[in-house]
Parts: C-alpha cells; sequence; structure tokens
C-alpha cells in the first residue's frame, strides 16, 4: 500500500526530480509534487512523496526529518488526509453566479445633450 509524505520547508529550487532521487535512497518512490503558487508557477516550500511501501515511507521520514536539503532544514512526515470540504466551494459558499446590472449610474437612457 502507498504511503504518502509531506515534505515540508523546501527552497525554491528543490525540484520533484531533485525529491525523486533523494527519496529512492529509502525506498521505490511512486509519485512527486511540489506545490506551485497557481500565478508565479514557483514553488510554496512544501510538496508530496508517494512512497510504495510503509517501509520505505518509515526509512525516509527517519532519514530525511530534520535533514538538509538545499540549505534547508527540511520536515518530512506523514501526509495528513485532505480534508473533505463537504461538497462546499472554496469561496465560502457564494454562487458566483451572473451578478447582473449596469454598475449603477446613468446608464445612458433617456440622456440630454
Amino acid at each position: 500500500m502507498n504511503k504518502n509524505l509531506y515534505v515540508g520547508n523546501l527552497t525554491a529550487n528543490v525540484t520533484e526530480e531533485v525529491l525523486r532521487d533523494n527519496f529512492t535512497t529509502a525506498g521505490i518512490v511512486a509519485a512527486v509534487t511540489v506545490i506551485k503558487d497557481n500565478y508565479t508557477r514557483q514553488s510554496k516550500g512544501f510538496g508530496f512523496v508517494e512512497m510504495e511501501a510503509e517501509e520505505g515511507a518509515r526509512q525516509a521520514i527517519e532519514m530525511f526529518n530534520g535533514g538538509k536539503l538545499d540549505g534547508n532544514t527540511i520536515v518530512v512526515n506523514e501526509a495528513r488526509p485532505k480534508k473533505d470540504m463537504g461538497g462546499q466551494r472554496r469561496d465560502s459558499g457564494r454562487s458566483g453566479g451572473y451578478r447582473g446590472g449596469n454598475g449603477g449610474g446613468n446608464s445612458g437612457a433617456g440622456r440630454r445633450y
């Protein structure tokens, strides 16, 4: 069974390839994701490494938690499951639908020159 690990305090230079290369020393890596900002595409400073075996995940935590990667002391632990949003949107449930209207003011109807 695959085990997902959280890896935090990453520098902007750490890529998915760098994480994969490091974590393969602990076991077989199934997937790697570095979380990036949607607009700048820069790393947000954390990511996830999915190990194929629980033993590899335990070994990775022991080997890398508190260790250095690209000059930073990184945090590695078992990732918590995603929070269930309960079907809610991230914008606190606002519909975000068509808001209509002209934005107020004089719409030009009946304008005299």
